[in-house]
């Protein structure tokens, strides 16, 4: 009985001595990972505009690559395409609408890691945000094929400079990562749109895999 006591004891020393050591070398590594998820995202900074918004779920996916600094700081670019938006509603040219507007992104951002522990890695930098498209849907008879093709392209910004932080949880290759971030600038361009000015926020849930 204390030989088997004895044999699982050191099973479990060696384990967990194995398992520390590859977390405690992985955080000097470079890596490259996949990741998945979702964003709830609205906008703000609305002020002054006839405009109200509720927050949209939409998709998040892409790729992102570790670079270490040493055990403790490291570098995480990483580029997304990414889903933002919400549901709104407001008057234009006197009539009153309601619809929901979906914005597809690449979003690169370049992350500063901060690496206390194997476990967890808070995370904080700039992002680059370039709309690839957009749709909108209206639920307004009173807005005609020219208001709409109007609305659709009017001039808005569509290369964006963004803020965002978070944390990672890393157990071995999974990783389950959490982030919040916002618009530096909002979206009117050179100021002559008639879409009401704003800038987005969001918040991201995914979880990758580190080759």
């Amino acid at each position: 009985m204390k030989k088997t006591l004895l044999i699982l004891a050191m099973v479990a020393l060696t384990t967990v001595t194995v398992f520390g050591q590859y977390n405690q070398d992985s955080r000097k590594r470079v890596s490259v990972g996949l990741k998945a998820g979702i964003n709830l995202s609205n906008v703000y900074d609305s002020e002054g505009e006839q405009f109200n918004a509720d927050a949209k779920l939409g998709l998040a996916a892409g790729l992102f690559v570790s670079i270490p600094l040493g055990s403790l700081f490291g570098i995480q670019p990483e580029i997304l395409f990414s889903q933002k938006g919400y549901s709104g509603s407001g008057s234009i040219l006197g009539s009153n609408y309601s619809y929901k507007y979906t914005s597809n992104f690449v979003d690169v951002p370049l992350l500063i890691a901060f690496k206390p522990v194997s476990l967890i890695t808070i995370l904080a930098g700039p992002q680059y945000s370039f709309l690839v498209s957009d749709k909108y849907v209206f639920n307004s008879d009173v807005i005609n094929i020219d208001q709409q093709n109007e609305f659709e392209n009017d001039n808005i910004r569509k290369n964006i400079l963004c803020f965002i932080g978070g944390a990672d949880i890393n157990f071995s290759k999974i990783v389950i990562g959490a982030r919040v971030g916002w618009d530096i600038q909002d979206n009117k361009g050179d100021g002559t749109s008639e879409t009401p000015r704003y800038k987005n926020v969001w918040y991201q849930a995914t979880i990758g895999f580190r080759f």
